[in-house]
Order: structure tokens, then sequence, then C-alpha cells
């Protein structure tokens, strides 16, 4: 039975966990190729009462009740995606629901090491770095990390996906895990999704956008009829 004949597939919900409403619509234009006649819907979900960016350990973990609250209320979807690298509530939204859920860390990092021995990670923070090293550990693959570099500048994780100046600052990251080996790099944000493909053209390595993983991995279960 073909996409276009058969049931309607159900939508992929994709939850930006800060009230960052431009981190939202970047997302959502970095997923407009998910967007097929007959395939499922792709919405983008902002968490307006959220900080403006997940920073701290307790962001995270306020993040991650919202999220799992979120969760249980959509029982309707075919996927749901904690669309930060942090991936807050990822653990507690599968207890609450049957509905496949996907952080965009797991997604990232699986989908660059089907692509290279060896992966890097450029983060936005240094203070990030840490948390994102324990779920590598965690999911036992910190063996296969070349490393990971934080932008050697400030910035926000809306302006992190735009402008020169964040180009320039990702390019730098980028050439640095380059020479740490990394045959693949995740950008370890959802707001830097508008420089991958520039990124990836300039570096001459596979750069991996984690959010357009995740849901790839959601399509790939929804047209499987797995999820």
């Amino acid at each position: 039975m073909s996409a276009s004949t058969g049931p309607a597939l159900r939508p992929i919900v994709v939850v930006n966990p800060n009230s960052d409403a431009a981190v939202t619509e970047a997302l959502s234009q970095a997923l407009e190729g998910f967007r097929r006649p007959g395939g499922p819907a792709v919405e983008c979900v902002t968490f307006e009462d959220g900080p403006i960016g997940i920073v701290t350990e307790r962001d995270v973990q306020e993040a991650a009740l919202r999220f799992g609250e979120y969760a249980a209320s959509r029982p309707d979807a075919g996927a749901l995606i904690s669309a930060c690298y942090s991936q807050p509530g990822v653990d507690l939204a599968r207890s609450l629901t049957r509905v496949p859920v996907i952080g965009i860390q797991d997604a990232g990092v699986l989908t660059a090491m089907a692509r290279a021995d060896l992966f890097g990670v450029i983060a936005v923070a240094q203070g990030s770095i840490p948390r994102h090293l324990r779920h590598l550990r965690r999911l036992g693959v910190d063996g296969r990390l070349a490393g990971e570099v934080a932008l050697s500048q400030p910035m926000s994780v809306a302006e992190s996906g735009r402008g020169e100046r964040s180009f320039a600052l990702l390019m730098e990251a980028g050439s640095a895990l380059a020479a740490m080996g990394a045959g693949a790099v995740v950008l370890g944000c959802a707001g830097m999704s508008g420089h991958r493909a520039r990124l990836e053209a300039e570096l001459g390595l596979a750069v991996i956008d984690p959010t357009q993983a995740a849901v790839a991995m959601a399509l790939g279960m929804l047209v499987a009829g797995t999820a």
C-alpha cells in the first residue's frame, strides 16, 4: 500500500524546550525537506514558559518536567523529539507515553558514527561540554569521540545559526575538530542548523544537524510501521 493511498501517518512533533520562537522557526526551516506529500506532518513547538536558552543544569531539569508533561499530552503523535542537545526529559517522557521519544544528541551522534570512525561536536558554550560527555559515556560511545570544542566567543542559541560572525566561529571550531581527527562533526545545538550545508562544504567533512537526524529516524520508523 503506497503512502498516498494508505492511512495518514501520525505527526512528528519537534519540541524546542526554550522560549525563543526564533530558534523554533530556524528548526522548522531546517526540517522543510521532510515535509512531503503523503508523509507525516512535522510540527515544531515552542515552550513559551521555558527559559530563553537551556544553559544550566537547572534549566535542563526544569525543561525535562515540561517535556515529560507535554509528551504525556500528545498520544496522537507518531514520534516526539526533544530538540535541545542536552535532550531534557527524554527518559521521563519515555516513562509517560508509548509514543517513540528521540533526543537529538542520541540521533546526531549515532548518525555521525554511521558516517565516520571518529566524530567531533561543536558546543555553544564550554559549560555544556561536561553534560554532553556524561551522556556519551552513558551511551558507551566516548571512545569514538575525537573531541568537543566550544565556540570561542559567547553567542546565544538563536544567533548561532545565522550571520557571518557565527559561521566564522563554527568554522574555527570545526577546523579544530578536523585537526583532532574527526571525520564527521555534530552541531551541538539545535540553533546551529542554518549553517550546516555551508559548513559541510567548507570543512569537507560530514556535518550533522542533530534535529534533522532525529526527524530522519522518526520518519524511518513511521514509514516502516515500527512506531
